[in-house]
């Protein structure tokens, strides 16, 4: 395999061009290939054997695409695959809930750690266990917030004319009042760090740091994780050439349209080329292979 072949990034949707995002400025000369299944999104409240099954299919794709590294740029697809896309590929596949969590022990300072995400997310319990494995001593509070998803969604179809992915989100009227039924028992726990713990939320980073106050650090793993393509790819000898000119393709099982749109302000760049993924066909490379 070549040493310029490409990353293989992928998501329930727009989230994880969040991470696709920090890899780009990270890791310029690596060339990417992205995949939103924005069909099936969210992954949240899906039972755990569907979500496996979505990541060996995009998996699959992704291997047959050439791909030398898999990141698994979603928090539940992390949670509920990662062990399972390891053992049955034969590449590095990397997800986010470590990197998330060495984020959080390193920025916490009383050791009360608050986490928000999915339901898929949170009932696995997979960043109290891996924030535990770093430092025993920290305290986790982990809530539940699967209504931040659509609002990022919502937000983002909004304001068609914004260009910046993060201050440019329109959030509704209501999403104070939500969020805070969700964020204020952190805030009564005296949390002094919450891992946004899935990857649209840093799309919410401010108005959940307005709620939260400036005292709390807001973690968002996607920084450690392109520091963990780094290092994985330094360790086995597989960065890409010095001055090796990147490129980026994007892939949706949903709305061209509207991914490109939507993603293109996540991104910060225009998503191009831009194919659509059809389910069926990702069907029928696992049942060729299983």
């Amino acid at each position: 395999m070549s040493n310029n072949a490409p990353l293989g990034i992928f998501d329930s949707g727009l989230g994880g061009l969040t991470v696709a995002r920090q890899i780009a400025e990270a890791l310029p000369d690596e060339s990417f290939i992205y995949v939103g299944d924005t069909t099936r999104c969210p992954y949240g409240p899906q039972d755990l054997a569907d979500i496996q099954q979505y990541v060996r299919e995009i998996c699959t794709f992704l291997q047959q695409r050439g791909v030398k590294l898999i990141v698994i740029a979603c928090n539940t697809a992390t949670a509920a695959a990662i062990e399972l896309a390891q053992k049955e590929f034969d590449i590095p596949i990397i997800g986010v809930i470590e990197p998330g969590a060495r984020a959080a022990v390193r920025a916490t300072r009383n050791r009360k750690v608050g986490v928000i995400g999915t339901v898929g997310t949170i009932e696995s319990g997979v960043y109290a266990h891996a924030v535990s494995a770093l430092d025993a001593g920290c305290e986790i509070h982990s809530i539940a917030t699967p209504e931040f998803v659509d609002m990022v969604e919502d937000g983002l179809a909004f304001d068609e004319h914004s260009q910046d992915r993060f201050s440019g989100l329109s959030v509704p009227p209501q999403f104070r009042e939500i969020a805070s039924t969700y964020l204020d028992q952190l805030r009564d726990d005296e949390v002094d760090c919450v891992v946004l713990g899935c990857t649209h939320y840093p799309l919410l980073h401010d108005p959940i740091a307005a709620i939260m106050g400036e005292e709390v650090v807001l973690v968002s793993s996607a920084e450690e994780t392109a520091h963990d393509v780094l290092s994985t790819l330094e360790r086995r000898g597989h960065l890409a050439s010095v001055g090796n000119v990147a490129t980026y393709e994007f892939f949706t099982t949903g709305d061209k349209d509207r991914f490109k749109a939507l993603g293109s302000k996540v991104f910060g760049r225009t998503l191009e080329p831009l194919e659509l993924l059809d389910i069926d066909y990702l069907e029928s490379l696992v049942e060729a292979y299983y």
